[in-house]
């Protein structure tokens, strides 16, 4: 009965994704931004927040920056983490980088 009762709501819970963005700053350059996206299915909150506390923890993470993690909940975001200094950039000036 429970997992008849998990198939039928999976389908209107919300999705999750961990983004991080890594800048890269050259002299003289605009300032480049790459987007890396880990998605995860319906429902799958406790793998999702998990992965999110792994990237944020790590040690290679805070070494690389500056860097911003972010968990999102269908788009919309609810935790955030920022290594450096991401809030003095020029945002129009930011070039993306696939």
């Amino acid at each position: 009965m429970k997992r008849l009762l998990k198939k039928a709501i999976k389908p209107f819970l919300p999705s999750y994704q961990v983004v991080t963005t890594t800048y890269q700053i050259i002299p003289g350059l605009p300032i480049t931004k790459k987007l890396s996206t880990h998605s995860f299915e319906k429902g799958e909150s406790k793998e999702a927040k998990a992965f999110y506390g792994k990237v944020v923890s790590s040690e290679f993470t805070r070494k690389l920056a500056p860097v911003e993690v972010q968990l999102r909940v269908a788009g919309i975001t609810i935790k955030k983490a920022q290594y450096g200094p991401i809030q003095n950039f020029d945002k129009k000036k930011i070039a993306f980088q696939a």
